[in-house]
């Protein structure tokens, strides 16, 4: 299989080329240079902001392209009409984001969505992802288009920060707000299970939308923790906290709280349980969570503090008021 990345070289993308090469597969990398290529891959430079941005690109035949693109959907308009004489396949790494909000739990992929413009300049990251996929809808057709749309993506080389952000915090010890209840269902995908399914689905010539996240409560808030702390090897202490009593100290979920939702909410049905009949009929397989922790945990202690990038929960006086407060 010849494949051709769209960026390559960073968490998703990068986990993509990994897999890809390890099948024994012909992949090249088209990217700005950000980020070093991975090991066994062909390299193709540009920038896809600038006019001629695309140059690099204008020979070449793949039998599938992916695309993770994230920002203004005239960016993914235009290499796409570029390689739709080029490529066989097209997978354009999407969102559940794509969907109207407040998504209802049990939603699936043909829900109604945000709405995008696949000529639109950037707007919002929904708007932008899913003007993103009309795009290469247009370009390629439906029955050469994948839409690979994730939730919560979590695991090695994570550069959103959200589970680094707890293994660092729970690794300095002591008292730590803990969102609960402690069984407060989760759903979520290891990068490394998405790029699996998604190289099993262009060789299977699978096309139209899925999502690809775990089952609901493929862990819970409890046991995510609970690991991190077992892992890490820390003193940490878990103090865990009511929902009413985070809300009532002005504490923000998934932002100040990564990964966490209070249960029963529109935001918790929208980001923890949404269907994913398709593609789990299809392969789909999600590791234990103590597996994407234990490798999160390995990879981050091997990155300099300086190149790390955390999300940015809890300020120290938010921790403070919720420790000193108790549920």
């Amino acid at each position: 299989m010849r494949l051709l990345l769209l960026g390559g070289t960073d968490f998703a993308g990068r986990a993509v080329a990994e897999g890809a090469v390890a099948r024994g597969w012909d992949v090249t990398v088209f990217h700005r240079g950000e980020h070093p290529a991975p090991p066994g891959v062909h390299v193709r430079h540009g920038d896809r902001t600038r006019e001629d941005g695309l140059a690099a690109l204008a020979t070449g035949e793949w039998d599938a392209v992916v695309d993770t693109w994230s920002g203004a959907p005239t960016v993914v308009r235009d290499a796409a009409a570029l390689l739709a004489g080029r490529a066989g396949r097209h997978a354009f790494v999407s969102s559940r984001s794509v969907y109207a909000w407040p998504a209802p739990a049990g939603l699936d992929e043909f829900g109604p969505s945000a709405g995008g413009d696949p000529d639109a300049e950037a707007t919002d990251f929904a708007a932008d992802k899913r003007g993103s996929e009309l795009a290469v809808l247009r370009a390629f057709g439906a029955e050469r288009t994948l839409l690979v749309r994730p939730g919560l993506i979590l695991g090695p080389r994570e550069n959103v920060g959200r589970l680094p952000w707890w293994l660092a915090r729970i690794a300095r010890g002591g008292e730590i707000p803990a969102p609960g209840p402690r069984d407060t269902p989760l759903q979520y995908i290891d990068v490394r299970d998405l790029a699996t399914w998604l190289l099993d689905a262009l060789e299977s010539a699978l096309h139209g939308p899925y999502n690809l996240v775990s089952q609901p409560g493929h862990t819970t808030i409890g046991e995510l923790l609970d690991t991190c702390v077992r892992v890490t090897g820390a003193t940490a202490e878990l103090r865990w906290t009511s929902p009413e009593a985070i809300a009532a100290a002005g504490v923000s979920p998934w932002t100040d709280l990564p990964i966490w939702a209070p249960p029963d909410t529109d935001f918790h049905a929208a980001i923890h349980a949404g269907d994913v009949t398709r593609a789990h009929a299809t392969g789909l397989h999600c590791r234990p969570v103590t597996e994407t922790i234990e490798d999160t945990w390995t990879w981050q202690q091997s990155v300099p503090t300086s190149e790390l990038h955390l999300a940015d929960g809890l300020t120290a006086q938010a921790e403070a008021t919720l420790v000193g407060g108790r549920p």
